[in-house]
C-alpha cells in the first residue's frame, strides 16, 4: 500500500518560494507507470491539479501555474518537491501530495489513487 506524506512550513511570505516535499513509503517513485502529483484546495473553493512527475522524470504543470512551478525528485530518498514561485495570499490553501498509476487524466485529481494527508500552507506577511 503507498502512503505519502507531505512536509514543510505552514507560512510562507509574499513573494517567497513555497517549497514542499511529499516523502513517499510502500513503493517506489520509480516504480513504471507511476505519476506523482501535487494538487491544492484553497479555502471555499474546489480541489485544483499543480502538476506532476513521472516515474521516468517527465514532468507536467497546470498552464496556469506553470510559470511558477517547478516539480523535481530525490529517488534515493524516495521523495519528490514542489517549489512555487513568487507566491501571494492566492496560494493558500491545503497542498496534497498524491498517485496516480494511469498516464490519463493525470490533471483532474479524481484520477489519483493515493493521496497524503494534506499540509496547510497560509502565504502573509
Amino acid at each position: 500500500q503507498v502512503q505519502l506524506q507531505e512536509s514543510g512550513p505552514g507560512l510562507v511570505k509574499p513573494s517567497q518560494t513555497l517549497s514542499l516535499t511529499c516523502t513517499v513509503s510502500g513503493g517506489s517513485i520509480t516504480t513504471n507507470y507511476y505519476y506523482w502529483g501535487w494538487i491544492r484546495q484553497p479555502p471555499g473553493k474546489g480541489l485544483e491539479w499543480i502538476g506532476y512527475i513521472a516515474y521516468s522524470g517527465s514532468t507536467d504543470y497546470s498552464p496556469s501555474l506553470k510559470s511558477r512551478t517547478s516539480i523535481s525528485r530525490d529517488t534515493s530518498k524516495n521523495q519528490f518537491t514542489l517549489q512555487l514561485t513568487s507566491v501571494t495570499p492566492e496560494d493558500t490553501a491545503v497542498y496534497y501530495c498524491a498517485a496516480a498509476s494511469d498516464p490519463y487524466g493525470l490533471e483532474y485529481p479524481g484520477e489519483y489513487s493515493y493521496w497524503g494527508q494534506g499540509t496547510q500552507v497560509t502565504v502573509s506577511s
